[in-house]
Parts: structure tokens; sequence; C-alpha cells
């Protein structure tokens, strides 16, 4: 933080509304604030999903978390500590998660009603046949012990785990890793589905589309210029260039400008690359993805990206959508991206800019249209949604934040594997109510015959385990 008499280092919890906290590059935004000074650019994406850094100028608002990358600032504080936006994200994810845990699973149902029953049964033929048999003690207990055994604990014990232990295994051996107990039941039961897109739907990296279209001494000198910045679209345009077998050309006096791009000089000439109004481009049409080049002063040319699409994607939503869902996509990147992914996907519900209350709140308000949520996202500002939603998926990459609040894992970077899960889970509900129905008649048969006192403790044993094994065969159907 800065101080009248300079600069000195302080714990974040001391730090007070008012201080000015000095962000340098590579930094990550400690607090809630404003800009006081600096020119920057400020990688938005673990909070908002936003593909691209943005412009960070004096008078910029920032939030904590996120991460500066070319130069210093000076960050007026205006919220830290438990007022940042930070700690009201991590509220949002407390508050959805205590909601989450009110769901029952079908074993814990089966079970409110089936342990007093046949308890108090077991006790009804003691009493019944201790009247009968006029005292005879040995006789109740036997009969009220057969009845007990023979009421099939272990195939209703069995119902649920049996077919959650086939269903996990088939879906580990797809890549998915199942973390939650009642993950698979309520996958089962999900009619809508909300994509996050950075990072989720896509790769979160971008790609050049168009160097084909550019004469290789441009792509030589664009080259050379982006490989003196940590920009992502410089980055990206450096690994492509590199792999296509360029080299860059002899542009020296390389220097980034924060906030802007990168120049240097060629042949007496300036050569820039970054935004578009610093290299004199003016109104950029469309809502691709661009970093332009001037070399001296010719006409500004455009390199364009787009964000590459995650394997299985549009396999994925198109098994979903067949499945009967409502597919949506909600993202906090701009708008021009996310219109061009949801055409490309087939997306027709889509909303951009979203904040991680709004993602949080987009689930909420399918949830209150009585629909059954799963949310796939990969960012911590998908956590919220991610344990506000009725069931959760996470891509292994994904933060661990946002891995926690999930109830799945997606262990590849294929996402193909999403549409069959459903429908194994489906599967996997049909096959445990199947099994609640052989139990029920399985008791049907063998309850009226334990309590008439036709069958001993040793031959309701049997017959109990006939029952479990069946069920345990059932199960393994869906192997």
């Amino acid at each position: 933080s800065r101080t009248g008499d300079g600069e000195e280092t302080v714990p974040i919890a001391e730090i007070a509304v008012g201080d000015v906290v000095l962000v340098r590059p590579g930094g990550r935004v400690p607090v809630d604030g404003v800009v006081a000074e600096g020119q920057s650019e400020i990688d938005r994406s673990l909070l908002t999903g936003e593909t691209l850094p943005a412009f960070a100028g004096p008078g910029m608002a920032l939030s904590a978390g996120e991460v500066n990358l070319t130069g210093p600032l000076a960050v007026t504080v205006t919220a830290a500590g438990q007022d940042s936006s930070l700690h009201r994200m991590a509220d949002l994810v407390a508050v959805a998660e205590s909601s989450r845990n009110r769901y029952t699973s079908l074993a814990d149902r089966a079970a409110r009603i089936y342990a007093p029953g046949v308890h108090l049964l077991s006790l009804l033929a003691f009493l019944v046949w201790l009247w009968i048999s006029g005292g005879d003690l040995r006789l109740a207990l036997n009969i009220a012990v057969a009845v007990l055994i023979i009421t099939c604990p272990c195939a209703l014990g069995l119902a649920v785990p049996a077919v959650t232990t086939a269903a996990s295994g088939r879906l580990f051996r797809r890549g998915l890793l199942i973390k939650d107990g009642t993950a698979l039941e309520r996958l089962a039961e999900i009619d809508a589905v909300v994509f996050d897109k950075t990072g989720t739907l896509t790769l979160g990296a971008p790609e050049p589309t168009n160097l084909g279209d550019h004469p290789r001494r441009d792509l030589e000198i664009a080259l050379a210029l982006a490989e003196g910045s940590a920009h992502p679209l410089a980055r990206a345009l450096a690994e492509a260039a590199r792999q296509a077998g360029l080299h860059p050309a002899r542009v020296s006096d390389i220097r980034e400008v924060p906030g802007y791009g990168v120049e240097g000089a060629l042949g007496g000439e300036t050569v820039r690359f970054g935004r578009a109004a610093w290299v004199g481009a003016g109104a950029v049409p469309g809502s691709e993805t661009a970093s332009w080049l001037r070399v001296g002063a010719r006409a500004p040319v455009a390199f364009t990206f787009a964000d590459r699409l995650r394997p299985g994607a549009e396999t994925a939503v198109a098994e979903l959508v067949a499945l009967g869902m409502k597919v949506r996509l909600v993202s906090g990147d701009a708008p021009g991206p996310v219109a061009d992914l949801a055409a490309r996907l087939g997306i027709s519900d889509w909303q951009a800019e979203a904040l991680p209350e709004d993602k949080a709140a987009a689930v909420q308000a399918l949830g209150d249209e009585g629909r059954r949520v799963l949310m796939v996202g990969d960012g911590l500002n998908d956590t919220a949604a991610l344990a506000a939603a009725h069931v959760s998926i996470s891509p292994a990459s994904a933060l661990d934040a946002a891995r926690v609040a999930s109830d799945i894992v997606l262990l590849g970077r294929d996402l193909a594997p999403l549409g069959g899960a459903v429908a194994t889970a489906r599967r996997a509900t049909r096959r445990i109510r199947e099994n609640f129905a052989i139990s029920a008649l399985y008791n049907l048969i063998a309850v009226p015959v334990a309590l008439v006192g036709l069958a001993t403790p040793l031959a309701a044993a049997l017959a109990m385990s006939a029952s479990s094994i069946t069920v345990s065969l059932n199960a393994l159907r869906l192997r």
C-alpha cells in the first residue's frame, strides 16, 4: 500500500477503505477499488469468464481476484475483506450449498418407511403369537425373528448402492467421476442444462483464424512484436506462427505499452501490434475478436481470433437437446463471442456479461419454474451457480473451488460423455426402482408366510439371501 512517505507492505486484513494499494504487473488485485494512477490490462476471467483482458485506466473499478497483466496500477480501496465482491461470492456459495443439502435420497425415503414398519410388524407378530399360543415364549420369539429376517433388509440395503456402484464404474470408464452419493439420482431428474462458456464449452484459449490471409512479411513482423507481450492474443499468435514455421522479423526497440499493445522499429518505421484505436484502425466492424498490426503509414490489418471449442461440445449439446432438455448458455463474456458460440452450437437461449450472482439467479429462476437444473461450469464465477443447481459438473481443468462445489468431475477434455451420463443416470434410477419393486413383491409373498408360522429363521435367512442376490444381479445389468 502507499502512504505519504512512500510504500509499505501490510497484511490484507489491515487495509481500510480509502487506502491506496499498488498492484504490480502479474499481481492479483487484493481489494475492490478504483484505479487512481496507471494504465494496464486486467484479466477478469476468474470472476466474469471474459475471454480477453480489459483495459484499465484512471477511474476504472476493479474487483478483488482480478489479475493485473502489463502495467503497475495504484488502486484506491473501496471495499476489502468481508465487504469485497470475492467474499460476497463465497457467501452466495454457502447459501446455495445449504439449500441443496435438503435433498433426500431414494434410499433414505425408503428407509423412513421400512425401518419402523419392519420392527413394528415383528413386535406385533411376537405379541399375537404369544397370545395365541397361550404364553409360548419360544414359539412367539421364533416367529418374530423369522418375520424380522425374511422382510429382506439386505435387498433393500443393496437396492441403491449396488446400482450406484455399477453406474459409477460405467461412467468412470467414460471419463466422469461421481463425487456425491446422490448425484446420479439428481442427474436422472434434470430437465434443463445451464452451460458456462469460457473454459467449459470452450478451452479458454484463443487461436488465430486468418493467418493465411496475410503476407509472410506481415506475419513475421507480428510474430516479433507478439513475442514481446504477455497478452493472451499475442501469445496465441506467437504460438501459431512458430508452429507454422515462421521466424520473427528484425524489429528493434520493442516495448509494451500497458493497456494498448506492443511497438517497435523496423527499417526506420514504427510498427505497432495491439488495440484497434491505438494503431489507428478506427471503428471495428462485426463482433470478431481481433488484434491489429500497423507498419509505418500503411493501413492497419486485423488478425482475428476465436476461442477454441472444447472437443465434444457440439455432440453434448445435441444429445442433451435430443433428451428433451432446455439448454441455456450463461457467460460473463462479451455479447459478440457469446452469440457466435451459441450460433455454432445451436443454443437459442443465451445471456452475456453475467456476473456470478447473475449466473446463480439464472439457475434459481429455472428452479422456480419447476425445472431441475444441471449446471456445467469451471470458474470461480460459476461456483455459486454450481452449488445452487440440482446437480453440477465441472471439467478437471476447472479451478479448485469449482471442482469442490460440483457433484461430478469430467476427467478428460471431451464433453461428449455428458449426454450418455444423463441416459446412464436415468437407467440407474430405473434399476433402483426395479430393485425396490422386487423387494416389495418378495415381502408381499414372504412376510405372510412368516407371519403364519410357516418359515423358520433358517428358511427366512435363505429366502432373504436369494432376494439379495436377485437385486444385485439386476444392478449388474448396468455394466
